[in-house]
């Protein structure tokens, strides 16, 4: 398994965008296509710059790659849950759909952050762990709990329109989870995906909550979205205890679990008030 703290985009180097205008030269257009190069399988043309300033600005577009991506692996689910009226089946074919678009990059960060978590006894042999490319038993049951809970989820939603619903809010809450923990929790190494993508500042963090929340509010209403919101701040208070207890600080791979956690908390919290 490749470590997300090892996996780079273009390893995080300057590319032709480089150079000190850089950062005055990006845009909201080239923050969004930055955004669905970093967190996706997706070819982006002409998309090289990954330094650490131009990721921290790109994140509140994260929750509107969450909405496109999720968009695009509902499709082929919506399909054959017209055909079959399977909720399970589209649930599966939903949840495969995101693997294939993001490389597993999220699952890949649960896997880790599990095997390090639970198999290192010291921060640095933690940190080994993580960046490790094997899986071991953590990681395998972790994967294991979070695919049956996401399939569980979206299959208690009861039909195929409002799971299509639960899908997208939560495609969209957790990816606006990441950069609260971003702001919040230093990186835990000096190098690595964590501290690559750098330091958002507030105001980019508030934006990526808020576009999160409208768009969660467009989908599911008013109570919904208190729900999905209460459900991301824990899943956020969760992964960011953890982490510092157990690292002190962030990296690639606690992103990846933070998407998968607040997904989960989110989706218990959607069906808690549908």
């Amino acid at each position: 398994m490749q470590s997300a703290d090892s996996a780079t985009k273009d390893g995080l180097d300057a590319g032709p965008e480089a150079g000190p205008d850089a950062t005055r030269k990006a845009s909201p257009i080239s923050d969004f296509w930055r955004a669905l190069a970093l967190l996706s399988r997706v070819p982006v043309a002409g998309t090289h710059d990954f330094r650490a300033e131009l990721i921290a600005r790109s994140v509140w577009s994260w929750p509107l790659v969450g909405l496109l991506l999720a968009g695009f692996a509902m499709l082929p689910a919506m399909l054959v849950y017209q055909l079959t009226e399977n909720i399970l089946i589209f649930a599966i074919i939903a949840l495969a759909g995101m693997v294939l678009l993001t490389g597993s990059m999220h699952e890949d960060g649960m896997a880790d952050c599990a095997d390090g978590f639970g198999g290192g006894f010291e921060r640095a042999r933690k940190l080994e762990i993580m960046r490790d490319s094997h899986i071991g038993t953590y990681g395998v049951v972790a994967l294991i709990l979070c695919f049956g809970l996401r399939l569980v989820l979206l299959s208690a939603a009861g039909d195929g329109g409002q799971a299509a619903v639960l899908f997208l809010v939560m495609a969209i809450t957790s990816r606006a989870a990441m950069p609260v923990v971003m702001h919040i929790l230093p990186p835990a190494r000096d190098n690595g995906l964590g501290k690559g993508a750098g330091t958002p500042n507030l105001m980019m963090v508030g934006l990526a909550v808020l576009i999160a929340a409208i768009l969660s509010f467009v989908l599911a209403g008013l109570i919904t979205t208190i729900a999905v919101l209460a459900g991301a701040m824990v899943a956020i208070g969760v992964m960011t205890a953890v982490a510092k207890w157990q690292i002190g600080g962030q990296t690639g791979d606690v992103l990846g679990a933070t998407q998968l956690v607040s997904e989960l908390f989110v989706g218990i919290a959607c069906i808690a008030v549908i």
